[in-house]
């Protein structure tokens, strides 16, 4: 059984939009890294990278790559402020009985209606995001909608900047600004 959430089609289309968005001046942070396979990649191509997960096999795995990284829930305890926040946060709700406490659940359960982790996300990363500050977040065709309307009352403006369809679902990259 994986402790760490292993790449799929969501990893894979943060990676795209971050390497489209990533600048040699930015102080990037990438929320809940993973095995830290975007942030790996993304190393050298900006001025300071931070992975974090709230995982500790995870950042295990990160560090294993070569990566700086913090054990964290989302930006607690992280000093400094990014020019560019990447996270491809859980989005699906899980049902009662799905959820078995595991540290693979905390990487794919998002809470109610599957955007609560990343509404908490967006709160805390107003005061993490530097002026002109860019967050690339990833959601679901299933929540979008709400998430949309979420994000906009937290009075910042998106785009979707990519998509992957999937079977049974669209996935978009959204570039998210003050």
């Amino acid at each position: 059984m994986p402790t760490v959430y292993e790449v799929a089609e969501d990893s894979e289309l943060l990676l795209e939009a971050a390497m489209e968005e990533v600048k040699e001046e930015d102080v990037v942070i990438e929320i809940g890294a993973g095995s830290g396979f975007v942030s790996e990649k993304l190393k050298g191509k900006c001025k300071f990278l931070l992975a974090t997960d709230i995982n500790p096999h995870a950042a295990k795995m990160c560090k294993e790559k070569g990566l700086e990284v913090v054990i964290a829930d989302l930006f607690r305890g992280i000093k400094g402020k990014f020019t560019l926040i990447l996270f491809n946060p859980p989005y699906l709700e899980l049902e009662e009985e799905e959820k078995v406490g595991d540290w693979l659940e905390k990487a794919i359960d998002g809470g109610r209606g599957g955007i609560e982790v990343s509404v908490e996300f967006l709160k805390q990363a107003k005061e993490k995001l530097k002026e002109n500050g860019r967050i690339i977040l990833i959601s679901s065709s299933h929540n979008f909608e709400r998430l949309k309307e979420e994000i906009e009352k937290l009075g910042y403006k998106f785009e979707v900047v990519k998509k992957r369809k999937l079977f049974f679902e669209e996935l978009y990259a959204l570039k998210i600004q003050i």
